[in-house]
């Protein structure tokens, strides 16, 4: 008969691991999805970028100037630097796809449509005890993207405004000493909207507002018993200003509020011995970006961007975490268009996290690094 102990073992286990799975920056939230979205250092919610502002901010499509279509198809490499206790993890690369399409149908209305990763990637750590060491495996692989479906609307010459439907797609597995959850996945759903005004022709505000992406339930069959949990991924609102001091420059600023705490603060926990839950305790983040645009010439356009939000997991929460990778605070990214015709271009971009690290205040004094190195590259197309 399964009893209390067994139930321990396997909300421990779980705790371990599960959150070794989420590779982002802003906790396990990307900084955007395209590689012109990564150079701004994802200050993008005033001043949209490209067909992927559905995702963000579904009114900027509303801002593109297009005339008739545009595509923006991108890939992404992850490169995450981390150890939990001073032990490396042995995978470290993660590939990050992303496309998106808009459609102007009239003068007014706008439609289109973006797929991208939102968080996700894994570990494979050896041994992560240091207190008792031996082969104390850990493997995690974790996959979570969305896609946006919408539409924006000129209202008039200074006021767009947006909505789309986020539809959300989870894959987990893990494995440690205790247990093996085979890869499942889970799909959700949820909804954005959002607005821009242009107050003058040097400064227009943009907000944007996505609720939580309400997820089914992962359910695992071992032959132990069935395991179940569900992971929803949080609400979000943003502001932001940009400012045209002169033609060619554009410079934007925003703050950003997500919501992990209704998330990930604890997190229902049903094993074959009765139900439990997971206390990771992640608090919500404030997010601030700043990106800079300046168009060399004609053909050429370069970025510059810093991103800030101090980590969800505090020195209190670390135990419950350990080998967390969604501990990164700030980000330097830089970025550039450069373009082939009138219609066709490509952009790259390149994103830094720095080195962060957190050890828990209470024993055992676990300690858990990460550093992130980010490249995209993007091609568009607009006519």
């Amino acid at each position: 008969m399964i009893n209390k102990k067994i139930i321990a073992v396997a909300v421990s286990g779980v705790m371990f691991t599960l959150a070794q799975g989420a590779h982002a920056t802003n906790g396990d939230q990307m900084l955007g999805v395209t590689a012109t979205q990564w150079g701004m250092g994802g200050a993008i919610v005033a001043a949209p970028q490209d067909a992927a502002s559905i995702m963000y901010n579904p009114a900027g499509i509303a801002e593109l100037a297009i005339k008739d279509v545009r595509f923006d198809m991108g890939i992404g490499v992850l490169n995450p630097p981390r150890k939990a206790n001073g032990q490396d993890s042995d995978s470290d690369y993660y590939l990050m796809p992303a496309g998106a399409v808009a459609f102007n149908v009239n003068d007014k209305l706008f439609l289109s449509m973006n797929m991208g990763g939102i968080s996700g990637s894994g570990v494979d750590f050896s041994d992560i005890n240091t207190v008792a060491p031996g082969a104390q495996a850990v493997v995690t692989t974790k996959q979570s993207y969305k896609i946006a479906p919408g539409f924006a609307y000129k209202v008039s010459n200074q006021l767009s405004v947006g909505a789309a439907l986020q539809i959300g797609y989870q894959s987990l597995a893990i494995h440690n000493n205790s247990f093996t959850l085979p890869q499942t996945q889970v799909y959700g759903y949820g909804m954005n909207a959002g607005l821009i005004y242009k107050i003058n022709n040097a400064v227009q505000v943009g907000a944007s507002w996505t609720s939580k992406t309400s997820m089914d339930e992962f359910k695992w069959n071992t032959t132990a018993g069935t395991y179940r949990m569900t992971m929803d991924m949080p609400q979000i609102f943003a502001l932001g200003v940009a400012f045209k001091p002169m033609p060619g420059l554009l410079i934007e600023a925003d703050v950003k509020h997500i919501g992990f705490s209704d998330v990930l603060d604890r997190v229902a926990f049903q094993t074959p011995g009765g139900p439990s839950s997971m206390n990771f305790g992640w608090s919500d983040q404030t997010v601030y970006a700043i990106g800079v645009q300046k168009e060399i010439n004609d053909k050429t356009t370069v970025r510059a961007g810093f991103n800030y939000g101090k980590s969800p997991i505090g020195q209190e929460d670390v135990n419950n975490n350990i080998g967390s990778l969604a501990i990164t605070e700030k980000h330097l990214s830089l970025g550039v268009t450069r373009k082939f015709n009138d219609k066709v271009s490509a952009s790259l971009a390149y994103t830094h996290a720095f080195h962060n690290e957190i050890t828990s205040n209470v024993a055992p004094y676990n300690k858990i690094e990460l550093e992130q190195n980010i490249v995209n590259v993007q091609l568009s197309y607009q006519f």
